[in-house]
């Protein structure tokens, strides 16, 4: 080969690898232009993922607070706090469409406290918070909760007109002036497809992105999802404490806040006073027209009640036609004006088919009649029943309980029956129960009521150490709302009340073992039981004179309607109605409690075995009452 030969050659050789050089070398270009690319890629999908798991660990945070005890002004105050620090919006807001007698408006439920609301403040010299903004069904807010969408303004000029249609233009300059904000993005809120209102967020960018609106969606459905929740747990919060016929409050509502109010009240050293409300011939309306009638009355006065109430004051029916008022920081002089207000409203009532429906009412104010709570319902409620006695369609002041009061009688009695000796009981019991009658009756700490309750539970407890808590109070306080049905004088009441204490006594002189027996009882047994009348009325209570016409009473709470029952066999309307209203107390209050031969049964299934025995062991009429006063109370 020659020379030149030889350099063509090498030429050609030199080209193929530049060629090659070129080619790997535009391959290395593509690859690292690719992998830069990637790199991008990779960062920007890290960045989304970073967002999407903030986004995701605050919609978790949120879950987990409306899973919880929070109240939801906390839940809604931590979500607008989040849009704005975490997820880097200027503000925001949740707004709330609400209405009254002056027509729609827009209210501020939440807005975190910032530089922003600071400075509107100060504009404006009064927070926002506060404000009633306007609704304008053309503007649009309306708009959004009309379709169902969400909206996107960068006119935050226009946005203030809507809703602030009184500003002055040199206020709204003020408020647009140095503002960071570009746009601002309306999400409707729905709850249990009612419209609520809005989360109103203000960004520093022109356009929301399909991402992020994606997500104000889901955030938005977060919040809807909390009103719910909090919205059904009010509503069940509210039935707890409610009265399901007139919605006004329940009866252990009113105790519990009148617990509190005895101690403000205290504090304060202001007084309150207690109204209570009888509706008057509740039975006979009952009778005449049905109960739907007899409840139109009942729901009635509760809307009386309700129109005639301050926002402080608490209105409650106490079971059957009974109703209290609670007034706090009223004296006598202006409880008697108040419920002389409710008698002339009530008797102004025209109801269909009824006509004019009345009310008794008793005044009671506290520190003034009493400043023990017993002694206060106590006093009012006799002041009710004198009106009732003098006339019905009145009201009556309460007048301080007498050394002559059913509690001062019971508590003699107990005395006597304790240090008499003739109980099988220790001698240690019947000492301290006798030292802390007789303290409370020089002046003690607790009330009459609570002391003879309190003892007739603990003699109660010796022969049934099943007996619950407080059952004789319910017992009593069952009995006389029942007497009252059937119009009983207050002299019969008291006496009811003193026999519901003392009727069981004679339970002591009984074997324990007879009276705790698993088993079936035999023959001679329930001989043995049916004789506990017997010795309540004639060995252990005939001795005390103060309770003579007692004894008649608990001699015959044992007889049947029918004519079945013990110790005399009597029937129908010989049966004292004060020994009928403890029979059937007493059976209920068994019932539902356990017994060493059987599991306490449920009130309904209680109830219902009552029924059963309408018209052989109870009168029907008292069955009907009773069954009626108690599933109130269960309501």
């Amino acid at each position: 080969m020659g020379f030149f030969e030889k350099i063509r050659d090498l030429r050609n050789q030199i080209t193929e690898v530049e060629n090659t050089i070129y080619t790997n070398k535009q391959d290395f270009l593509e690859i690292y232009e690719r992998n830069l690319h990637l790199e991008k890629e990779i960062s920007a999908r890290t960045k989304e993922l970073d967002i999407a798991n903030q986004r995701m660990l605050t919609l978790q945070h949120i879950w987990d607070m409306m899973n919880s005890s929070t109240p939801l002004s906390n839940v809604l105050d931590a979500i607008v706090k989040t849009l704005q620090g975490e997820l880097g919006y200027l503000h925001s807001a949740i707004l709330q469409m609400k209405q009254d007698d002056d027509g729609t408006y827009v209210k501020i439920v939440t807005q975190p406290q910032d530089a922003l609301t600071e400075k509107v403040d100060s504009i404006l010299k009064d927070s926002i918070g506060l404000f009633r903004l306007a609704y304008d069904a053309n503007g649009i807010l309306a708009q959004s909760l009309s379709d169902k969408n969400i909206k996107q303004t960068v006119d935050l000029r226009a946005l203030l007109r809507e809703v602030a249609p009184n500003l002055t233009e040199d206020l709204i300059r003020k408020l647009l002036a140095n503002t960071q904000i570009h746009s601002i993005i309306i999400m409707p809120l729905r709850t249990m497809d009612v419209d609520f209102g809005w989360l109103v967020v203000f960004s520093s960018r022109d356009v929301a992105e399909e991402a992020e609106v994606d997500f104000l969606k889901l955030f938005a459905k977060q919040i809807e999802l909390a009103i719910t929740i909090a919205d059904l747990f009010q509503a069940v919060k509210n039935q707890a404490v409610t009265d399901s016929l007139t919605t006004l409050y329940n009866r252990r509502y009113f105790e519990e806040f009148l617990t509190k109010e005895v101690i403000r009240a205290q504090r304060m050293n202001q007084p309150f006073t207690l109204i209570a409300l009888d509706l008057d011939y509740l039975k006979q309306i009952n009778d005449k027209y049905g109960h739907a009638y007899g409840d139109l009355a009942i729901k009635a006065v509760a809307g009386v009640l309700k129109k005639n109430a301050r926002s402080i004051d608490i209105a409650a029916r106490m079971g059957g036609e009974e109703f209290n008022v609670l007034l706090p920081g009223i004296d006598s002089k202006g409880g008697l004006i108040a419920a002389e207000r409710i008698r002339s409203a009530i008797a102004d009532c025209k109801l269909e088919q009824i006509g004019q429906i009345t009310a008794s009412i008793g005044v009671a104010t506290f520190c003034e009649h009493s400043s023990k709570i017993d002694e206060l319902l106590e006093i009012a409620d006799q002041a009710m029943y004198a009106a009732k006695r003098n006339g019905r369609n009145q009201v009556q002041i309460a007048q301080p309980i007498t050394e002559g009061s059913w509690q001062e009688v019971a508590m003699n009695a107990f005395i006597e029956i304790l240090s008499g000796k003739k109980l099988p009981i220790p001698k240690e019991l019947s000492k301290s129960l006798c030292e802390k009658l007789s303290t409370s009756k020089i002046g003690g700490a607790s009330t009459p009521n609570e002391i003879v309750y309190s003892i007739a539970d603990i003699l109660a407890t010796t022969y049934n150490p099943l007996h619950g808590e407080e059952i004789t109070k319910s017992k009593v306080q069952l009995s006389t709302r029942l007497a009252k049905l059937f119009d009983l004088p207050p002299e019969e009441v008291d006496k009811l009340r003193i026999a519901t204490l003392l009727y069981d006594i004679g339970n002591l002189m009984l074997p324990q073992k007879l009276l705790q027996k698993a088993g079936p009882l035999t023959e001679n047994e329930k001989t043995e039981i049916k004789k506990h009348p017997v010795i309540a009325a004639r060995e252990i209570l005939k001795p005390i004179s103060e309770i003579q016409d007692i004894i008649p009473i608990i001699e015959h709470h044992h007889e049947n309607w029918d004519g079945s029952g013990y110790p005399g066999n009597v029937s129908g309307e010989q049966i004292p109605i004060a020994s009928q209203i403890i029979l059937i107390t007493d059976a209920y209050f068994a019932l539902i409690e356990p017994r060493a031969y059987r599991q306490a049964l449920t009130p309904q299934e209680a109830l219902n075995v009552i029924k059963e025995d309408s018209n052989k062991k109870w009168n029907p009429s008292l069955v009907n009452e009773f069954v009626t006063l108690v599933e109130t109370d269960l309501k």
